[in-house]
């Protein structure tokens, strides 16, 4: 990967093996605010239920190229890629089809670099070349979910304030390390982001003062609320950003962005030093 790529490029998975945790609701609204604040950004919308593509207001009826046809038929992501409502934010949408894909590719070459491959080749002849990628990766450990792990730089880890997490957490780590070992050596965490606090509530302050002492400087100084309008969002087809700019969650979700890209800036500045 030229310098050049390194510096245009940051392929991230948003992951967690938990299901409900807010991996789409984070991978929409982060990309949203990554758009507002000038970034050039591609959702990789990974998970057959397609929620990150309703939520970004493409009916499933118009999805006519979906990541099915990049994953299976080779189809390029410059492509497969739609222009969403938010200036700069793209997404390569998914549908039920998805779901057949580990039994289609059971027996085909490099099954697991698919995506991989063809981020690699995204960004030539004339097409947009994206700053940031983000994965919206499925609730399971599946081949959607590796293909998502070989192809990113780094995952970045959406962890609800509740009594479970650090459990589902420490199934997300033995994935990310065997991944590590098998398909991705580079493989590292961007970060966790806490999900779903309530300042009301001790258990929520409880798991995310447990959270920063395993994890440290690793998780963000953002914190993501409950808020009614963060869930309501998605049922209009929009990010929370468009649907209620100035709500306490699109106002975290502006934070977290900010620190996404100071995380990167400082990354780059190490890798040249």
């Amino acid at each position: 990967m030229s310098a050049d790529r390194e510096k245009q490029t940051r392929v991230l998975a948003v992951s967690n093996q938990k299901g409900g945790v807010g991996k789409t609701t984070t991978a929409i609204n982060l990309g949203t605010a990554l758009a507002a604040i000038g970034e050039k950004v591609l959702i990789v919308d990974m998970d057959p239920q397609g929620n990150a593509s309703t939520g970004l207001g493409v009916p499933r009826e118009t999805r006519r190229a979906t990541i099915y046809d990049v994953i299976v038929d080779g189809r390029p992501i410059d492509l497969s890629a739609v222009e969403t409502t938010v200036p700069g934010l793209f997404i390569v949408p998914a549908d039920a089809d998805m779901s057949g894909v580990e039994i289609e590719l059971s027996q085909a070459d490099r099954r697991s670099y698919r995506l991989r491959d063809a981020l690699a080749a995204q960004g030539g002849n004339g097409h947009t070349r994206y700053d940031y990628v983000l994965i919206d990766c499925p609730p399971s450990l599946n081949l959607l979910t590796l293909n998502a792990m070989a192809a990113a730089d780094a995952v970045l880890v959406p962890l609800q304030c509740e009594f479970f997490a650090l459990e589902g957490l420490t199934q997300l780590m033995r994935t990310i390390d065997m991944v590590k070992q098998s398909l991705n050596p580079s493989l590292e965490i961007q970060g966790l982001v806490l999900t779903m606090y309530d300042r009301r509530n001790a258990l929520s302050g409880q798991v995310a003062a447990d959270v920063r002492s395993h994890f440290g400087d690793k998780v963000y100084d953002a914190v993501i609320p409950r808020n009614v309008r963060v869930s309501e969002a998605p049922s209009f087809g929009k990010p929370v950003l468009i649907y209620d700019l100035k709500c306490t969650g699109s106002q975290a979700y502006l934070k977290l962005a900010r620190e996404v890209v100071a995380r990167e800036r400082q990354r780059r500045l190490a890798l040249a030093a």
